[in-house]
Order: C-alpha cells, then structure tokens, then sequence
C-alpha cells in the first residue's frame, strides 16, 4: 500500500465510520496483470471509490497522459462489471460523495 494518504482519502474513510458504514477496503488491487488499484473497494459489491486530488492544482489525474491511463483504468473496470464512483477533494470535504456512495450502499444493506 502506497505511503502517502491525501487528505480526501483519510476523510472518506472518516466519513465512512462516523456514518456506520463497513469500511471498505483500501487500495484494492482489482485486475490480475495490471497493477491498477481503487482507492476504495467494496470488491463483493464490485463497488469502488476513487478520491481525484489535483483537481485544481493541474495534478496527474488531469493532464494528458495521466488523463488516459485513469481513462483506461475506468474504462477496464465498468468492462469488468465494478461500478466506480469518482470524487474530488472538495466534493468529498463537502459530504457529497458520502452521501451518495450511503444510497448506492443502503440498497445492498451494507452498514455495520
């Protein structure tokens, strides 16, 4: 598991206990060759989490060939049957994302 956890990461996972949520796992490995990894996975569910820092900052995920790697990456995922859901920073310091993600999660009773 890489070292560095950015600040949307670390409060995902804070929201995820503070709203009772099984926490997911973390930096899932989902495809056999290739070293792509969720930021967040609930793999039963095929259901992952990604955190995109940078946003503002013309970080990897938004330039040119970071761009297309993350597009690949997605892409091989939906291909695979995951449905992934990607957030900024701020959109999940804002409670966006764990609002949304508790919806999709309620449907398959997940909770703890």
């Amino acid at each position: 598991m890489p070292s560095r956890v950015s600040a949307g990461e670390r409060a995902f996972k804070l929201h995820c206990r503070l709203e009772k949520i099984t926490l997911p796992e973390q930096e899932y490995r989902f495809h056999k060759t290739r070293k792509w990894r969720f930021d967040f996975a609930w793999p039963d569910l095929k259901i992952a989490v990604e955190v995109e820092g940078g946003a503002y900052s013309q970080g990897r995920h938004t330039r040119g060939k970071g761009f297309e790697a993350d597009c690949e990456k997605y892409n091989t995922a939906t291909e695979s049957g995951w449905r992934v859901f990607r957030y900024s920073t701020q959109q999940v310091s804002q409670y966006i994302a764990i609002r949304q993600l508790k919806r999709v999660l309620e449907k398959y009773h997940v909770d703890d």
